[in-house]
């Protein structure tokens, strides 16, 4: 074909945005019988070594058991209901009570991303990489369509009947919904993280450190490699953290040597905040996961949000084609948003939680020392912790 070779498709649902929430969505209509595509914009050993933090918690957990997902997607991956805190140096691990265990998985993003695609894939689905200039038209008529192109430079148009953005905050979809459609809720939480991935054994699997020097993470991204977080202001420039100053403040943080200070790989500022776009819906596009809200990263929500979104979306779209009911597909945004919100209140409160715990310089003392108390707290009061324990695993 040459370059300027068109091909016509028809499908029911594209799929824009290759990610937890478009695979996820994309397996469960799949396995409802409903035919769908998955674009993608890049390789797939890039989606697949895209490294992430994640929880699925047993919402989410519930979800894939439910459809017999679960052996596929999460097996392997354990149930760890502790979270391990350093606070001024001192280690205080924090063992959350649920009513429902076993549930819920610690699992990097890449390891769900690989898992989905690895069974959708498997059960025949039509997964599309390195597709460029995806570009939705026609969204709030009958029929909408997406035009891309692929790596040998064919432009693909693929009729539908509705079009799933899946493709992140900075991604096609909302941006082609017109100015004024959407309201946009949003908070900033006033700090950054510098988020360092280095070649270097992690001392803890997983850790947080609270210290008045700002909060810290440590997450083991396999035996060799570790991700690092340091709370810094939003004015910081990452030129300004050599490498010696990012090992020197993790072990400051987190009160002991680090067990190798090994090559640091990469170094990314991410201010945190939280936003909701309202509503989840333009037309015949359903926004999903990261294109319709964000949540820091403190609170491990942000792939949960983007797997109920998925489950709503596929739910309504079998209703609608099987039955002729588009009652769930009119409550899409009214169901998802409440569902949000929800998370973007703990998220908001964990988040504040244990960054006002160490640095004053952001709110004071006086949050200082409530946060604190707050933190005693729940490692006092059973249920106080079976309510944080309920909030973290998804079960409120």
């Amino acid at each position: 074909m040459s370059e300027t070779d068109e091909t016509v498709e028809n499908t029911t649902v594209v799929i824009v945005g290759g990610g937890v929430a478009g695979l996820a969505l994309g397996t469960f209509l799949l396995r409802d019988g409903i035919d769908c595509v998955v674009l993608e914009r890049q390789s797939r050993q890039y989606v697949e070594q895209r490294q992430r933090a994640g929880v699925v918690d047993s919402r989410a957990a519930r979800m894939f058991r439910e459809r017999g997902l679960a052996d596929r997607v999460l097996g392997g991956v354990p149930f760890e209901p502790l979270l391990n805190f350093r606070v001024d140096g001192e280690t205080r691990p924090l063992a959350y009570a649920t009513d429902d265990h076993g549930d819920g998985r610690f699992c990097p993003q890449q390891v769900l991303v690989r898992n989905l695609i690895d069974v959708f894939l498997g059960e025949g689905g039509d997964l599309r990489f390195e597709a460029e200039d995806v570009t939705p038209e026609d969204v709030d008529g009958p029929r909408p369509r997406v035009r891309y192109r692929d790596g040998a430079g064919v432009t693909h148009t693929l009729d539908c009947a509705y079009v799933a953005g899946c493709d992140g905050d900075h991604g096609v979809s909302r941006a082609s919904i017109p100015e004024g459609i959407l309201a946009r809720h949003s908070h900033e939480y006033g700090y950054a993280w510098l988020t360092v991935l280095a070649d270097a054994p992690a001392n803890h699997q997983s850790m947080m450190a609270i210290h008045e020097r700002g909060f810290a993470g440590q997450f083991a991204r396999g035996p060799l490699a570790s991700r690092f977080y340091l709370q810094c202001p939003l004015d910081t420039a990452v030129e300004e953290w050599t490498d010696d100053r990012v090992w020197e403040e993790v072990e400051a943080r987190f009160g002991e040597p680090v067990a190798v200070r090994g090559p640091i790989t990469a170094k990314t500022l991410v201010p945190l905040r939280s936003v909701v776009h309202d509503p989840m819906t333009y037309g015949r596009l359903y926004l999903l996961g990261d294109a319709a809200h964000l949540v820091p990263p403190m609170s491990a929500k942000g792939m949960n949000l983007a797997l109920h979104d998925a489950d709503v979306f596929a739910a309504a779209v079998l209703r609608k084609v099987s039955e002729g009911d588009a009652s769930l597909l009119e409550a899409y945004s009214a169901t998802c948003l409440k569902h949000v919100w929800n998370y973007q209140a703990f998220a908001a409160w964990f988040t504040d939680l244990m960054h006002d715990a160490g640095d004053v310089s952001y709110r004071g003392e006086f949050r200082r020392r409530l946060a604190r108390a707050e933190f005693e707290r729940l490692h006092g009061s059973e249920s106080a912790n079976r309510l944080f324990g309920e909030f973290l695993t998804g079960l409120n």
